[in-house]
């Protein structure tokens, strides 16, 4: 076992300049990857508080907000992975904010959400994220950079909400 999977290097925000400290804030989800077990868990039940205002702005604004949100979580979170020392680390959660969101896309569009569906999205996120289908796991192995941090979660936002599409249209049948 490699020694930075037993033992990740701190983060010392006092040796960051300001720029550096709001970067890696960012990156690390407002604190929320910084839970000593499950850190993408917790940034993913973190992103759960940005659903009230995907709903309130509406599919086509959620949307636009989405896609910013992705854009600069490439340099987010490529920046921190850069200042941490250690590509993607698990404490790095801007990417599955951006993926949770995702996720949540088709109810926004039928605008409907209870908490059974905010349940099953955010286990559908959760579960894509950690299993990595194709090409999630190709992605996630083979792409470097704060493109490939990002890159694996909103595949598995994709994925996820693509699985309740599914459901979605089933019902409705």
């Amino acid at each position: 076992m490699d020694i930075n999977t037993l033992h990740k290097p701190t983060i010392d925000f006092k040796q960051m300049n300001w720029a550096e400290r709001c970067i890696v804030f960012c990156g690390v989800g407002f604190g929320s990857g910084l839970a000593p077990k499950a850190p993408g868990t917790f940034g993913s039940a973190f992103a759960l508080l940005f659903v009230p205002l995907w709903f309130a702005i509406g599919f086509s604004a959620s949307v636009v907000l989405m896609v910013l949100m992705s854009i600069i979580g490439i340099y987010i979170c490529g920046q921190t992975a850069k200042i941490m020392g250690v590509h993607d680390d698990g404490r790095i959660v801007w990417d599955e904010f951006a993926g949770q969101s995702i996720t949540f896309l088709p109810l926004i569009y039928v605008g409907s959400i209870n908490w059974v569906w905010g349940l099953a999205a955010f286990a559908l996120f959760r579960l894509f994220d950690i299993w990595k289908p194709w090409p999630i796991r190709v992605i996630d192995r083979q792409v470097g950079g704060g493109f490939g941090i990002m890159l694996d979660d909103i595949i598995a936002g994709i994925w996820a909400a693509a699985c309740i599409i599914i459901y979605l249209y089933i019902s409705k049948a």
